[in-house]
């Protein structure tokens, strides 16, 4: 929506006191024709924006005028940026009550015709990120880990592997992932003395220690995650590895997307895949999912849990 622009741009000015057009559009992700509209609209409603030309010049706000970015505390300003980027998907409810008083203070400083859109947008729009079968796994101590991350304090965790092996860790948080609406921690492990990735919502139980740490300089949190993420989701499959071959009559290209194919084979009309469910738990629950055309044909007990199911579905139905 252009109004969350508009409040960004009054955020980016206010901030950094003076800013060019061009770095306006780079961060906002717009091209700099639509800065100077928003900039022309901003003015309009009232808001003093001065404009100036040459190598020191810039967008800024009349000297005395502020949006009162100040009002805002750390915290309110970490959730903005962070529900900016998208991460807003699995705030826990302290992190979402943060949010929202950060909203709310923003809000009351908007100009009256950008707070009937605010509002207008509340009660139009509602965004439900649950699956319709499947609920997403809850995250109890995603602000624990957020608060030690920002403070740069140790974490003590409780870590629960895949096969259950349970472990308790002394991390060093460096950054945090989402992916998919999946949380991942990225720390030093003083256990491996190494870095590693750890899924959130494996961790059992979490504690902010006093110790306090440093990131090195060196480390790039996205320049480690576009290295290993190659390695990280092959570990992944090695720990999480369920191969199920499906027979397809028609091509369901929505439902494949949707799934991690290990390998696809074309025999005459039909179409085999084989593809990764991750355990026999999750398999079960996926196949009973599946449109009526689409026949599992590996493994054999996956087979044999469908055709008990269909008899117990018999039984109460017919």
């Amino acid at each position: 929506m252009r109004v969350h622009r508009l409040i960004a741009i009054m955020l980016l000015i206010e901030s950094r006191g003076k800013i060019k057009a061009n770095e306006l559009a780079a961060a906002l992700e717009t091209s700099v024709r639509s800065i100077y509209r928003d900039i022309d609209v901003l003015a309009e409603a009232g808001i003093p924006i001065v404009t100036t030309t040459g190598p020191n010049g810039g967008i800024s706000l009349m000297e005395g005028y502020t949006v009162n970015l100040r009002q805002l505390n750390g915290d309110e300003l970490i959730h903005l940026y962070l529900t900016g980027l998208g991460f807003h998907q699995g705030l826990q409810k302290e992190s979402t009550l943060k949010l929202k008083n950060a909203l709310l203070k923003l809000e009351k400083t908007m100009p009256p015709a950008y707070r009937e859109d605010i509002t207008k947008a509340k009660n139009v729009f509602y965004f439900d990120e649950t699956p319709w079968w499947n609920e997403r796994p809850a995250i109890p101590f995603l602000e624990k880990l957020r608060a030690a991350l920002w403070h740069s304090h140790k974490l003590r965790v409780e870590y629960r592997k895949v096969n259950g092996e349970r472990s308790s860790r002394t991390l060093r948080p460096y950054g945090l992932v989402v992916k998919q609406g999946e949380w991942y921690l990225v720390g030093y492990c003083e256990a491996a003395q190494g870095l590693r990735t750890f899924k959130c919502e494996r961790m059992t139980a979490a504690e902010q220690l006093e110790e306090g740490y440093t990131i090195p300089a060196d480390f790039s949190l996205e320049g480690y995650w576009s290295g290993t993420e190659k390695n990280f989701r092959q570990n992944c499959r090695a720990e999480e590895y369920y191969p199920v071959t499906l027979r397809l009559a028609n091509p369901h290209p929505e439902l494949v997307n949707r799934l991690e194919v290990l390998n696809n084979v074309t025999d005459h009309n039909t179409f085999i895949l084989t593809v990764n469910m991750y355990s026999y738990e999750q398999a079960c629950d996926k196949v009973m999912q599946l449109p009526g055309d689409i026949e599992v044909l590996e493994p054999l007990i996956l087979r044999e849990y469908i055709m008990e199911k269909i008899k117990l579905l018999q039984k109460m139905y017919f």
